[in-house]
């Protein structure tokens, strides 16, 4: 381990100045290795968040004027503080979180990459000029940055979902603040920290981790922010947008998911064990054939469970009890719905927040499971006899975040994908996460799209202007 904890802010981020709250409240940091406290947060109150608000929109009044380049400059200034400290967050992903070290070094680099996308897109916001219909009339669209905008970050990817919300806002124009994760805020005020070196105006950039859901709600309820960026659970998005609706207020929202897996029996099944690894044990696993069923059992119960700082570790607790407990609820609800247990299906190490690899099969169709969100390292099956079958049970459920295909038949692969009710398919590989393309999802997995071209397009406006002459 590199990272002295002693040396991470633990207070607020306003106007450019590290602060502690105003009354006064810390909430404590712990990993989910051992339960042991890493530190203790300063929290914010409503007040400080509702500062911190007023300074950004004093700030967005030059900010939003800058350059473009000039702002671009300081998002690649950011990019590079990142690899430079790679190590460091690294291990504060770890020490928080739970992931395996290698896991985190992975997610440093994909956050990072926001940083570098989105200096390259600062400099080409979208504009357009036209001859209107009429004659001496020319039509100009501009884009202009929304305003302050709020952003809240969940834990399961503590950098990546702070930097895919940051770099965009800040290329399109706008200020911001962050609300992180109580259990990952430390990753996100280092973060803070490292793009105040790279050169961000005072004010520019504000974090306010707190434990005071009413911080939240007055930032909604009576601030300058336009705009509230948020990933996490439905059932929080839904709330967010019923608080934002009075001020109509602009939501983009990535909400839960629970991604299909689609193996045909064309496909290359080693492949697909991979790629199903990889998309369901990538990040802790916090983001139909015998022949699948049984490679895949097996290479989940090889992983080895244990700390995040182990390199021999393949698998990190879950980041907190929560988390645990909502995962045993998952399981004993479909056990009692009649799936069998292949691998897995209990505690670990009671010493952390330990979860074994865990497949499920024998899983009815309408089993409560398929229709949660399975924020840990359990995978249930579901056989399926034709490829309408195959959609028509992918389909039936609220939310459609991502999904994924695997067949010997690219034709037949782009059927199903094309016919999945999702904002994005993987097909024959385990990976669609990028930071240049978009990511977001449909129905109840909410709005807006992140990453891309798509993702500044979230901070920007479109205004017309009708210009006349004689």
């Amino acid at each position: 381990m590199t990272i002295d904890i002693s040396t991470v802010p633990a207070q607020l981020f306003i106007g450019g100045a590290w602060v502690d709250g105003s009354e006064g409240g810390t909430f404590s940091v712990e990993n989910p290795a051992n339960k042991q406290t890493l530190g203790h947060v300063a929290s914010a109150s409503v007040a400080d968040g509702l500062r911190a608000a007023d300074v950004a929109a004093h700030a967005l009044v030059s900010w939003r004027k800058l350059a473009p380049r000039a702002r671009a400059e300081i998002l690649r200034a950011a990019f590079e503080l990142m690899m430079v400290k790679i190590d460091d967050i690294a291990d504060l992903i770890v020490l928080e979180n739970g992931k395996p070290r290698s896991e985190a070094i992975a997610e440093v680099h994909y956050a990072a990459e926001f940083f570098r996308w989105f200096a390259e897109e600062a400099v080409r916001i979208p504009g357009y000029i036209s001859t209107a219909p009429v004659t001496g009339r020319r039509i100009i669209e501009t884009s202009e940055p929304i305003g302050v905008a709020l952003l809240i970050a969940p834990w399961n990817l503590p950098a990546a979902m702070i930097t895919r919300k940051v770099a965009p806002a800040l290329a399109a124009g706008c200020t911001v603040i962050i609300k992180p994760a109580g259990n990952t805020a430390l990753t996100a005020l280092y973060l803070c920290d490292l793009l105040a070196q790279a050169g961000v105006p005072d004010g520019v950039v504000n974090i306010i981790p707190t434990t005071n859901r009413e911080v939240v709600a007055a930032l909604l309820k009576s601030s300058p922010v336009q705009t509230v960026s948020f990933t996490g659970s439905t059932r929080v998005g839904q709330l967010l947008m019923r608080q934002a609706v009075d001020r109509v207020l602009r939501c983009s929202m990535e909400l839960g998911g629970n991604a299909p897996f689609i193996v045909c029996e064309d496909a290359d099944i080693d492949l697909a064990v991979d790629s199903a690894m990889i998309a369901k044990m990538r990040h802790n696993a916090e983001a139909c054939t015998a022949e699948f069923s049984t490679k895949f059992a097996q290479k989940m119960s090889d992983l080895r469970l244990g700390d995040g700082m182990d390199a021999r570790t393949q698998v990190g607790p879950l980041a907190s009890q929560s988390a645990l407990q909502g995962i045993e609820d998952l399981v004993g609800a479909a056990r009692s719905d009649g799936a069998r247990v292949v691998t897995g299906g209990d505690r670990g190490d009671d010493a952390g927040y330990y979860y074994q690899p865990t497949v499920l099969d024998n899983v009815s169709p309408d089993a409560a499971i398929l229709q949660e969100e399975i924020f840990g390292p359990v995978a249930p099956i579901v056989e399926f006899s034709s490829d309408d079958e195959a959609v028509l049970l992918a389909n039936a459920v609220e939310v459609g975040l991502g999904s994924y295909v695997h067949s010997g038949d690219l034709g037949r692969a782009m059927r199903i994908a094309e016919a999945l009710e999702v904002g994005m398919v993987g097909v024959n590989t385990g990976i669609f996460s990028d930071p240049a393309a978009p990511f977001g999802g449909v129905k109840q997995s909410g709005l807006g799209r992140e990453g891309g071209r798509h993702g500044m397009l979230e901070f920007l406006e479109t205004k017309y202007i009708n210009v006349a002459w004689s």
